[in-house]
């Protein structure tokens, strides 16, 4: 019986900023939780600063330079977190039967426009 490990972009960063990942057999573990935890509240994070930040970049807001950039450090942040969330995510999810078929409930792709 072969065991299959599955790799978990973390999201924080190990030593030195490295990625961080976590090698798993696929069952829950403490530390897969405290991730599902610390990005929930990343992406709850990233919810909080768009809605402070936006009213601080309407025309209307007239706000000096530097609290323009605090703003623009923030957005950035916080939407490197929810990349990284993404991408971790992203590759925890298995990928499409490659049979060579297509199936029915797949969208086509619609033709070039050759106007």
């Amino acid at each position: 019986m072969s065991q299959t490990n599955h790799l978990r972009l973390l999201p924080w960063s190990g030593p030195e900023g490295k990625p961080a990942h976590l090698i798993t057999d696929g069952t829950e573990t403490y530390l897969a939780r405290l991730a599902d935890r610390a990005e929930a509240q990343m992406i709850e994070t990233a919810a909080v600063i768009l809605g402070l930040t936006k009213p601080m970049i309407e025309e209307s807001a007239n706000l000096p330079a530097h609290e323009l950039r605090w703003a623009a450090r923030r957005l950035i942040e916080s939407l490197t977190d929810v990349l990284n969330i993404c991408e971790s995510r992203g590759q925890r999810i298995p990928p499409y039967d490659s049979d060579g078929n297509e199936s029915d409930d797949q969208p086509e792709t619609p033709a070039p426009s050759t106007d």
